[in-house]
Formats: C-alpha cells, sequence, structure tokens
C-alpha cells in the first residue's frame, strides 16, 4: 500500500516527519518497507524555457532550440515533435544521468550541430511510459526552480506492507485513522453528504441469485450521470497516481483508482450507452466468455460472479471490467458501480483464472460492506466536479451483509491478558478512535466493531488492538511462575526434542537446511509419494506441484546443487513436516540428514592426516542413533533390521525399530536408481527419523544418579561363528547380549569373513564379548560357563556352529 505523505495529511492533521510517522507505523503493526523521496533522484533536473527553436539544417525531423535554464541558455538539439519557442519543459544539463534511457549525458555534436543537454519526456524520466514528446509544464512553472517541484513530485511515497487481516489500511484514510488512534494526529471530520438526483435511474439494477448464492453480491448500488466530458484527469490527481506507480488513463477511470486508494473502495464505471438493458450480478454461465480491460478473453463458469446486462458479459464482479463497456474520451454518458461481492468467491475466481488486480486485492480482503454507498456518493461529487454532467437517483438493490456482532467485553481483561495497567478510560479512548463503539457501564460492557473491521470479533480481539496501540515494547516483562521452586517449561516436549536434535545434528557438523514442502511430482513418486490428494490444484510452478512424502528428496536436490557448484564434499539436515496423505493425521514430523561426497565423519572434504572416508550408511547410522540418544534412546535399546525403503539401496540400508512394530527411522546409501535420476555421481548416505513415532522417554530424576560403576577387571573374549549368509549381525549380538544379562556388558562385532575355509552360503562372524564382573574376580571355570551358555544360545537361535 503506498501513498504520499500529502496524501495522508488530507485525513491526518499533524505536524510529524515522514520518519516519526514510519516509525508509528511500523509500532502498531503497519510496517513500512520503504520510504522514497523523488526530489533525490530528479535533482539534478530544472524547469528551462524553450526561447527560440528552428529547423535543424542537417536532419528533416531535428530541432535546434536555444533553452533558457534560469543561470544560462544553451543551444540544445532535440527531436521531439511538440518542441516549440514558448514551452517550458525538464531540462537535464551535461553530466546528469538520464534514468529512463540508462545514459549520463555529455556535450555532443549531432549531424555536426552542438548540443548541451537534453529536454526531456515523461519516460526518460521514468515517471510514466509516454514518450510521444517532451514534458509539457504549466506556463506558470518558474524558469530554474527544481522539476520536482513543478511536475508535483516533491513529495515522499511510503509504502506499508499491509497483512491480510487489516483491508481497512489498504486506504489512506484508514491508516490515517490508526495513526491518529496512536497518538500522531487528529483524524480529520469525514463527511460525504448524498448527491440530489435530477432524473430516474434509466439503468436497472437485479441481483440474479438463489437463496444459496445470494452472498455471492448482497448488494450493488448505482447511477448515471449524463452529459460528462471525459479526458486527461487534472495535474494534482494524475501527480498522486503516479507518485504511487499508477498509470493516468482518464478522468473517469482515475477517479475510481484515486477511491480504491483513497477509502479502499473498489468501484467501476461503465460507458451507459454500451450497456443494454438491466444491469445485474449474477453467477456466470459455462461456455460464456469476455475480453477484459487487460485485452485477455476469459471464459466463466458458475462459480464466478459476474456483471451483465441482457446482451452479454460485461466483467467479473470485483475482479475485472470488460472493454466493451469502458469508458474512453468520447463516454459523454457513465453508469457507476459500487457494490459489495464474496471475499471467499472473489479469492476462488482470481486464482482460476489467474486475474491480479487492485479490486481483487481489496475484495478478497474484505472491504467495507457499509461504505457501499457512500462510495458512490464520493464517487458521483467527483465526476460532477471533474467531468460535468447531472446525476439520476441512486438506486441500490439488496442490502449490505452485517458486520460483526456486538459482544461483551470486560476493560479487565487487557490487564490479566496484556500485563499493561491503563487507566478505563485510556482504554476507551483508544477503541473509541479506532471506531469500536463501547455501550453500558463498566468493568463490562458491549462492543460494536465498526464495519471496516472484519478481523475484530471477540473480546480478545480488542485486547490485541489496545496493545498494539500503546506498543508491544511496554508490556511489562514478567518470568514464567514457579511451581515448588521448578519453572514452567517454555517449550512443549515436542519442541524441545526437536531443539536436543537440531544440537546434536549440528554438533556432528551437519549444516540445517530449510527446504520447500512442494516437490517435483517425479520426485515424489521416487520417495513413495505421488498420490493424487497430495497433488496442489495452483502450484507455484510444475516443479513444485506435488507435497513431499518425505524430507529427503529436498535435502538431495541441495546436495545436487552443491556439487554442481564445486562443494563435492557436505553433511545437510533438516527438521520439518511431510505427508503421507491430504488428513492432519497423515502429516508427521520428521529429521532427516545426508552425507554426501567424503563427509563421513564430522567436517567433510581431504585432509593430510588421515584418508576421507565416503559417506555411507554406517555414517548415516550413526548420525540417526546419535539424534534418537540425545531424546532418551541409547542404541542398546534400538533394534536394526533390513526393513529400508525402496529408494534405499537394498544391501546398504535399515531401519531403526523399538520393538517389532515401531520404526523410528530408516538410514543407508540411496539406490542407485534414484542416483542416476538426480544426475548424482557420489555416494550419498541419508536417514530420516519419524520424531511423532518416537515415545516419550521416561522422566529422569532431578538429582544426578550415584555413579554405578565397578572396580574390577573386566574380561574380554572372542568368539567367530560359521553362520548362513543371511544372519544379520544384529541377530548374533542380540543372542549373545542376552545369554548372561548380568555379566554380559557388551558386545561387538569385529569381523566379518567370506572366501577360503569358508563353505558356499556362509560367512564367519567374530564378536568379541566383554564380561564385566561386580562382586568378586573371574575363575576360569566362571568364565568358560559363559562362553559355553553364549556358543549354546547362538547355535540354537541362528543355526550356526563356533568356528574351528
Amino acid at each position: 500500500m503506498k501513498f504520499t505523505l500529502r496524501w495522508l495529511k488530507e485525513h491526518l492533521d499533524t505536524d510529524a516527519s515522514v520518519e516519526e510517522i514510519a516509525e508509528t507505523l511500523t509500532r502498531i503493526g503497519l510496517e513500512v518497507e520503504r520510504i522514497f523521496d523523488p526530489t533525490a533522484k530528479l535533482a539534478p533536473f530544472k524547469v528551462a524555457e524553450v526561447v527560440k527553436c528552428e529547423k535543424h539544417p542537417n536532419a528533416d525531423k531535428l530541432k535546434v532550440c536555444e533553452v533558457d535554464t534560469g543561470s544560462e541558455r544553451l543551444q540544445v538539439v532535440c527531436g521531439a515533435p511538440n518542441a516549440r519557442a514558448g514551452l517550458k519543459g525538464v531540462f537535464a544539463p551535461v553530466g546528469s544521468y538520464v534514468p529512463g534511457s540508462d545514459l549520463t549525458l555529455t556535450k555532443a555534436k549531432i549531424r555536426g550541430v552542438e548540443s548541451s543537454g537534453m529536454l526531456l519526456s515523461e519516460r526518460e524520466l521514468q515517471v510514466s511510459e509516454e514518450h510521444s514528446g517532451i514534458i509539457e509544464l504549466a506556463p506558470d512553472a518558474e524558469i530554474g526552480s527544481p522539476a520536482a517541484m513543478a511536475l508535483g513530485l516533491d513529495d515522499a511515497v511510503i509504502d506499508v506492507a499491509i497483512t491480510p487481516n487489516r483491508p481497512d489500511c489498504l486506504g489512506v484514510r484508514g491508516i490515517a485513522r490508526d495513526l491518529a488512534a496512536a497518538g500522531l494526529g487528529t483524524l480529520k471530520q469525514d463527511t460525504i453528504k448524498p448527491v440530489k438526483g435530477v432524473f430516474a435511474n434509466p439503468v436497472p439494477i437485479k441481483l440474479d441469485f438463489d437463496k444459496g448464492t445470494a452472498d455471492a453480491c448482497p448488494v450493488f448500488a448505482g447511477r448515471v450521470i449524463r452529459g460528462v466530458k471525459n479526458g486527461p484527469s487534472p495535474d494534482w490527481l494524475q501527480h498522486r497516481l503516479k507518485a504511487i506507480g499508477l498509470r493516468p488513463i482518464n478522468a473517469l477511470v482515475d477517479i475510481t483508482n484515486f477511491i480504491a486508494y483513497d477509502r479502499g473502495r473498489p468501484l467501476h464505471v461503465y460507458d451507459a450507452d454500451r450497456l443494454k438493458g438491466a444491469i445485474r450480478a449474477r453467477l456466470g454461465q459455462k461456455g460464456k466468455s469476455f475480453k477484459a480491460l487487460d485485452g485477455k478473453s476469459y471464459e466463466v463458469d458458475a462459480e464466478c460472479c459476474v456483471i451483465a446486462d441482457d446482451h452479454a458479459v460485461l466483467g467479473l464482479g470485483g475482479v475485472i471490467g470488460g472493454v466493451e463497456t469502458g469508458t474512453t474520451e468520447a463516454t459523454t454518458n457513465v453508469f457507476i458501480e459500487s457494490a459489495y461481492f464474496d471475499p471467499k468467491r472473489i479469492a476462488r475466481t482470481g486464482r482460476k483464472l489467474g486475474i491480479q488486480s487492485d479490486a481483487r486485492y481489496r475484495f478478497e480482503r474484505g472491504v467495507d460492506p457499509d461504505f457501499v454507498l457512500p462510495g458512490l456518493e464520493l464517487a458521483t461529487r467527483m465526476v460532477l466536479e471533474l467531468c460535468g454532467g447531472e446525476p439520476s437517483k441512486a438506486t441500490v438493490a439488496g442490502k449490505p451483509p452485517k458486520a460483526n456482532a456486538a459482544f461483551k467485553f470486560d476493560l479487565g481483561l487487557v490487564k490479566r491478558l496484556s500485563g499493561l495497567d491503563l487507566k478505563t478510560s485510556e482504554i476507551r479512548r483508544l477503541l473509541a478512535a479506532l471506531g469500536v463503539e463501547l455501550k453500558g457501564k463498566p468493568p463490562k460492557l458491549k462492543a460494536a466493531p465498526p464495519s471496516w473491521r472484519p478481523d475484530i470479533s471477540v473480546p480478545v480481539d480488542l485486547v490485541e488492538e489496545v496493545v498494539r496501540l500503546v506498543g508491544v515494547d511496554k508490556v511489562p516483562a514478567t518470568p514464567m511462575p514457579r511451581v515448588a521452586g521448578v519453572a514452567r517449561p517454555v517449550l512443549t516436549e515436542a519442541q524441545s526434542r526437536a531443539r536436543r536434535v537440531r544440537r546434536v545434528l549440528a554438533a556432528r557438523g551437519l549444516v540445517e537446511a530449510v527446504t520447500w514442502s512442494f516437490i517435483p511430482p517425479d520426485q515424489a513418486r521416487l520417495f513413495g509419494g505421488g498420490q493424487a490428494e497430495l497433488t496442489l490444484t495452483n502450484p507455484i510452478s510444475t516443479e513444485l506441484a506435488q507435497m513431499r512424502p518425505s524430507l529427503l528428496p529436498g535435502l538431495v536436490t541441495v546436495a545436487q546443487r552443491n556439487r554442481d557448484r564445486g562443494f563435492a564434499d557436505g553433511a545437510l539436515f533438516e527438521l520439518g513436516q511431510a505427508y503421507r496423505g491430504p488428513l492432519p493425521e497423515d502429516q508427521f514430523i520428521a529429521a532427516a540428514g545426508v552425507r554426501f561426497g567424503h563427509s563421513a565423519l564430522e567436517g567433510s572434504g581431504r585432509h593430510w592426516s588421515c584418508n576421507a572416508a565416503a559417506a555411507d550408511a554406517f555414517a548415516a547410522k550413526a548420525d540417526a542413533v546419535a539424534a534418537l540418544a540425545s531424546i532418551g534412546f541409547d542404541q542398546a535399546s534400538l533394534a536394526v533390521t533390513r526393513e529400508a525403503p525402496s529408494w534405499f539401496h537394498p544391501g546398504r540400508s535399515g531401519a531403526l525399530k523399538l520393538g517389532p512394530k515401531v520404526t523410528l527411522g530408516v538410514f543407508g546409501e540411496l539406490h542407485p536408481d534414484v542416483l542416476g535420476t538426480h544426475w548424482l555421481d557420489a555416494p550419498i548416505a541419508c536417514f530420516e527419523l519419524y520424531l511423532d513415532a518416537v515415545p516419550a522417554a521416561k522422566r529422569k530424576s532431578l538429582t544426578r544418579p550415584a555413579l554405578d560403576t565397578s572396580d574390577l577387571q573386566a574380561v574380554k573374549r572372542d568368539f567367530a561363528f560359521l553362520l548362513d549368509a543371511g544372519v544379520d549381525a544384529a541377530e548374533l549380538v542380540r543372542v549373545a547380549q542376552g545369554a548372561d544379562r548380568v555379566l554380559i556388558a557388551e558386545v561387538n562385532v569385529f569381523d566379518v569373513f567370506t572366501g577360503k575355509g569358508v563353505p558356499e552360503g556362509k560367512k564367519s562372524l567374530a564378536i568379541e564379548v566383554t564380561l564385566q564382573p561386580r562382586e568378586k574376580t573371574l575363575t576360569d571355570s566362571e568364565i568358560e560357563a559363559v562362553a559355553a551358555k553364549i556358543v549354546a544360545a547362538v547355535v540354537k537361535a541362528t543355526g550356526g556352529e563356533l568356528r574351528r
């Protein structure tokens, strides 16, 4: 939302500077994105007068002008057809930069005639696209004065980011109202007197809807003004529109654009002589189309709210008008439309047809329903003042929808919810300044929100408004109350777990990435997605058309881009949502990571002190296990199985499980087919944890447990078993660990062998078993007894034998 300082001061009586206004706007939630002062950009350019103008001796289309700049007279060669003696225009001296032509002027000879400077067009100044001739200023423009002043462009432009819940601030008056409520001036009186019609409205207005669709356009007001003289709008109006980036078209269109930005009230003006019969709002009919003001043709359907006459569709209500009934300089009789349209239907229509317009932008956020008739009266007055003519009586079909209903409001709620200790009179003053009507006796009142604030519907909304105007910085900082000496947690359990996982992965050398929640459909299919119900109906692009079934596609794509840019080794992780289906219960929180190139350990790349290890399944497993350990699950409580999804390498992947049914995550190297699809030639090892599936860890005591260790020497024994090739090493470790849960402290695999001496279809697995006595040193017979139990358990569970 852009506006100028002078424009704002037409609604707000204030002496505040631009900087003070910008600071206050940002403080009350209307963030100022930019302040643009055009005087700095136009500083080199001055008002000059063409004293003499003669034909160029060596060119038919050029003229040699003598130009008075106020301080000297210079010779300028000009090719503009409107250059003539007595004209006052904008002069660019030698050495100045012309933004529209992207050049710095130098003294030059043009067809043998010396030229010192240049007379500029509007396009060369970048104030519009007009380039048919040089700028013609008013005859009373002072020679030598700044061009910005003569052009009316010496007014600072403020650009404010308006959040979707504040449609009232899509008009300058709404912004002025907020500033006045915040104490930065006084809102000027706004009285729009009705215009008395001198004849009956010759254009009937109808609303053709059934009961189920009447909310598409609940109210439609309009009137005819005959005998108007259309043409260029006055300078003040053109300057105002140009300042905010709008191109002046003609007086009638400029008036509607002005009111849209001044009051947040979109209007439309029709050439009344082109209307056939009644004008009506109705739903569209499939197969019908119209040519819009943007030059494109659009086909409507039964979901669109259209404006039509007895002959054809004239435009999309609240979105865009049509060419057939548009106004031109030949227009003498006009019909002004002021209506209210359903925001949701407007948004759906605009998205479906891909139309962006100022009208759609305002209607889909919600314009003031009670300003339909005042907006018509305001437009009527401006048309009569600028174009003349005589008005008909206003016709209104339907009635505006009801604004938000009144509700009970306890003034004490402000202190209870925000901590601000304000006087009752101050709270009432702030809310009254916003247009909220308070009735009854304190502390409990009845609050009626104004029609221009659709976002106010419950008491807490009023508390937010008070806090916003007083200033969030004024809210006292109060520590969370403690219970039995313990501070209440600020984060939820899920948030705490996510934070711990982030920290441990970052500590292991992985860099956090944030990728799109949308991915290409072919990638979604590779990673177990691609369901029709997860396809976006209106994607940002065809490459981002599917909700991601996993975080891995995005991370793998980032890895690919890094390699394309010369970063051959790296490690990345992400925490975020993924989607198995369209329902809320189908969404899950995941933590995923990838290692690519030579980055199997913390850090990455080659180093002189050691051989660089390529990323492999064990590096990914280590990352996953470390992340699970940070939230209460050590490796001993996890089972590793081969149940990895199809996008992993079948022999270099696995799943981390808690019992036979609960899968906490998967890890491994990507399948070669997936690597080929992404044009990757480097090893990619990755993991993904399903944090929603991880049960809450048992709450630990707040006191540190006593040190539990033995002062007796541990005993290590090695065993080599001859097993079927299909037996998992994890199964061997599990069985050996369970042979004696009191004495066996740890079991590790240290060797895998196949080849000479090992029968076909078999493998040799060697494990190291650590026995930790606690009460006394173990005797040889006790050690042999445990060893026998280990061998017996392994033979029974796996069918293997001790290798001799």
